[in-house]
């Protein structure tokens, strides 16, 4: 077994990647590495495409949205927020022309799935960036089904309102259910307290620490993990930062930017999305958190769920009160809905606010009031660790053939987010083989948890098994998962914070010719 630690990442050269020059064009003969547009990358796709193309188009533009009652200036896909829901059979190909409309580069990056690199929607690494006034058009299979989304990869676009569901359906689905919802999470800011590049702006200072500038002045409160002493907060911080929120089921800290609005499918709390069905109806909750910093607790009042998919793939049947959901997670739930009106209220983890939905089975009663938190929310919080993969998608035991050891490091005080000590450097990349069972060791050496993701495939976690693209590591905790490396090419690995992934806190994995 080869262990690659930070000291023994290889390095590329700007051959590759230096400059944040593109390296999808072309192999350069220096480099060790596939290149995204490799004959390797493109066999794989040809494995994978079993069914029909299906053609959609996307604009992304700045757009006026309503989020019930609250109009805010935002960059949304086709006037949407969440944009409209992509739907294909596993095997079908997806061929999605994107037109960009926005005043500045952007790029897609379809979240969770097995796809050829050259799409993955990572500008300076699979693609040139989708310039202002351009169209790009993104091709690939879709292999597995589940639930999936995209979103930019490119600076804060994540935390605008560019984001919206891909459902990958299958075709011999063993479920059994009546009617589905697909239900979008988000934590939103966007034209009404600032924009997210203002708040990068104002985090890339460090807390409490004066670099000038600014007018706005604020008294922290108490923040765990770190020493408050008698700095004030740096000025022009106080409109975005949140200090003080705390959250036991995350390990202290839940997170960084203040939000005046969470939203559930694109709506406050007060002016919620309802869901009309029958008594009886067996529901498919599909449940996907596309936050910028938040985590989310969902529960369905009067209500337990069966848990049926995490990040798309299958888990055992598994009851429970409610889930846990770090951004970029999804979690798929089965429900028999009961007679009345049911919230399904999502808490901003440590944050003392809701985004909120409504279940209505019955004309009357009236709505509960926007505030009301149902009790199940105290309740079962289903765990990793509670959760066993279905068994078509177990991964076949095997011992690792290499581990990749990724430190996540830095801290809130300077705001310097990294992986193994550094801020992201697309020269250092680290090396897999195709055929090899890869293990990732995630050491969290901070006081902050931070939710994983990486591109282009599917990870076991190695106590459990169950199956995921993104998983929470808990502040000063160890997380290891397990692939296998069967999709060559160039990927991130990142925390899907946004603000820590802009900071720093991404690196490369990259499949040695």
């Amino acid at each position: 077994m080869h262990h690659i630690s930070r000291r023994t990442l290889l390095r590329t050269g700007l051959g590759l990647l230096g400059g944040a020059a593109l390296t999808a064009c072309a192999q350069t003969p220096s480099s060790p590495f596939l290149s995204p547009t490799s004959e390797q990358v493109r066999a794989a796709e040809r494995a994978r495409r079993t069914g029909a193309v299906r053609d959609f188009r996307l604009t992304a533009a700045p757009a006026e949205v309503d989020l019930g009652g609250l109009i805010a200036r935002t960059w949304a896909y086709d006037g949407r927020i969440p944009g409209t829901p992509m739907r294909v059979k596993a095997g079908e190909v997806v061929r999605a022309r994107l037109s960009n409309d926005l005043p500045t580069d952007t790029s897609v990056h379809w979240h969770g799935l097995a796809l050829r690199n050259d799409a993955d929607g990572v500008p300076a690494v699979t693609q040139r960036p989708v310039t202002a006034g351009t169209a790009y058009t993104y091709e690939f299979a879709a292999p597995d089904p589940g639930t999936y989304w995209f979103h930019p990869h490119t600076g804060t676009q994540l935390d605008r309102g560019l984001y919206a569901p891909l459902i990958v359906e299958d075709p011999d689905e063993p479920l059994g259910y009546d009617d589905e919802w697909i239900v979008v999470l988000d934590d939103w800011l966007d034209g009404i307290t600032g924009t997210p590049d203002e708040v990068l702006a104002a985090l890339s200072g460090g807390m409490g620490m004066d670099h000038g500038g600014g007018t706005a002045t604020a008294t922290p409160e108490r923040m765990p993990g770190m020493d408050h002493g008698t700095t004030p907060p740096r000025p022009g911080t106080a409109t975005h930062m949140l200090m003080g929120a705390t959250s036991a089921l995350l390990g202290g800290d839940a997170g960084d930017v203040r939000y005046p609005h969470f939203l559930l499918n694109g709506r406050i709390a007060t002016a919620p999305e309802t869901f009309r069905a029958r008594p009886g109806t067996r529901l498919r909750l599909r449940i996907i958190n596309a936050g910028g910093d938040t985590a989310f607790r969902v529960a369905l009042a009067g209500h337990r769920m069966t848990v049926t998919h995490t990040d798309g793939f299958a888990v055992r049947p598994a009851e429970t009160d409610a889930l846990l959901l770090g951004m970029g997670e999804r979690y798929d739930v089965l429900v028999t809905l009961k007679d009345g009106v049911f919230p399904l209220v999502a808490l901003a983890e440590g944050k003392d606010a809701v985004a909120r939905g409504l279940i209505r089975t019955s004309r009357t009663p009236a709505a509960p009031e926007p505030d009301l938190r149902p009790r199940e929310l105290e309740g079962e919080v289903v765990r990793y660790a509670e959760l066993r993969p279905g068994e078509a998608v177990r991964l076949a035991p095997r011992k690792p053939d290499r581990t990749v050891e990724l430190e996540l490091t830095g801290g809130m005080m300077a705001y310097d987010w990294g992986i193994n000590g550094r801020k992201y450097d697309p020269a250092i990349v680290s090396a897999v083989r195709s055929g090899e069972r890869v293990r990732l060791s995630f050491v969290n050496r901070t006081t902050m948890w931070h939710p994983m993701h990486l591109h282009g495939h599917t990870f076991a976690l190695a106590r459990g098994g169950i199956r995921k693209d993104t998983a929470i590591v808990m502040p000063n905790g160890t997380l290891d998962v397990d692939f296998d490396a069967d999709n060559p090419g160039l990927w991130m690995i990142h925390c899907h914070n946004v603000y820590h992934a802009e900071s720093g806190m991404m690196t490369l994995l990259g499949y040695l010719r």
